[in-house]
């Protein structure tokens, strides 16, 4: 039988995997030609920079989210550690959002502190099973 966690963890990878198809896609005028402006430009190469920074942003904190899902899938899927794990993948699908799609950086960081924060919830949950 599966355990719950592996969802939201799955879906995190569905989400890292989408992201190297819109970077490849965007970065298709310069490493093959198709879609170049009339001019030999590449008319994604902003989107470009930050499809690739976000993809960064995929193995940073969320390896934190992922090593306290590992360590919780011994116990039941409780509704508290679930709840946080979507929080996380939610805010996750979000950043990715705005950082690709606007230059907000203030929006990004108040997302992210969402983010940040399921993730303490999730430690201090494998913190407290010990």
């Amino acid at each position: 039988m599966q355990h719950a966690l592996i969802v939201p963890m799955a879906a995190h990878v569905a989400l890292a995997a989408l992201l190297y198809v819109l970077l490849t896609i965007a970065r298709a005028p310069a490493v093959w030609g198709i879609g170049r402006g009339a001019d030999g430009s590449n008319p994604w190469a902003g989107a470009e920079r930050r499809i690739s920074a976000n993809l960064s942003n995929q193995f940073e904190w969320p390896l934190f989210f992922h090593a306290a899902c590992l360590i919780l899938l011994d116990l039941p899927p409780a509704p508290t550690v679930m709840s946080l794990a979507w929080i996380f993948i939610a805010g996750r699908i979000l950043h990715s959002a705005v950082q690709i799609l606007t230059p907000n950086v203030r929006l990004r960081g108040i997302v992210f502190t969402v983010n940040f924060l399921a993730v303490l919830g999730l430690w201090i949950v494998v913190s407290l099973s010990v």
